[in-house]
């Protein structure tokens, strides 16, 4: 499968363009998809994964050491969290977000997980991907594998509530404001002009 849905937020931003015009799901070619998420993922600081136990109840949490592996898998690492393994094992389906919190865009991604533990064939190879992030940090008790479905755009409502006062630079602004912080040059991340 070459082709990944995805689903229009509604927002209207230049950087959503495509699917914000025709209103409705689209499909993207994955190659265009994938650079937007790498690009959303190096941004973020975790990722949010939701998962569903076998009664129907969610889970949301936080994880810290995570990459967009290819066109049509993420992977994440398990460090302590057995209930998102738990949760997994009994409901493959699974929902991720990564959010640029200064810009306040980032994505929304549907998909179903696999628990891969290191006895099991291919741990080698997803864990390699991801133990290069932490060094000797952490050591992962497994490694959840996401196969994207459907990605949706997550863009703040002051994109498109305020569209002649909202842009990247004026969000970045703001959050530096309300966070007390200062913007540092960092290699990975490209920031809008002020």
């Amino acid at each position: 499968m070459d082709r990944v849905k995805l689903v229009s937020s509604g927002a209207h931003d230049s950087s959503f363009s495509q699917a914000d015009a025709e209103g409705f799901s689209l499909t993207w070619n994955r190659h265009d998809l994938n650079s937007d998420l790498k690009e959303m993922a190096s941004r973020s600081v975790l990722c949010w994964l939701a998962t569903v136990d076998a009664h129907g109840r969610p889970n949301l949490s936080p994880k810290e050491v995570f990459v967009v592996a290819d066109e049509t898998h993420i992977v994440i690492a398990n460090i302590a969290s057995p209930q998102s393994a738990k949760n997994i094992r009994a409901n493959s389906h699974v929902c991720l977000s990564f959010v640029d919190v200064f810009v306040q865009k980032g994505f929304k991604v549907t998909g179903s997980a696999t628990e891969v533990q290191p006895q099991q064939p291919g741990y080698p190879q997803w864990q390699s991907l991801l133990q290069p992030l932490v060094g000797e940090s952490f050591r992962f008790s497994s490694v959840f594998v996401v196969q994207i479905e459907t990605m949706t755009p997550i863009v703040a409502p002051s994109y498109h509530l305020r569209p002649a006062d909202t842009t990247e630079a004026s969000q970045v602004q703001a959050a530096l404001r309300t966070y007390g912080v200062e913007r540092l040059s960092h290699p990975k991340v490209r920031w809008p002009k002020a």
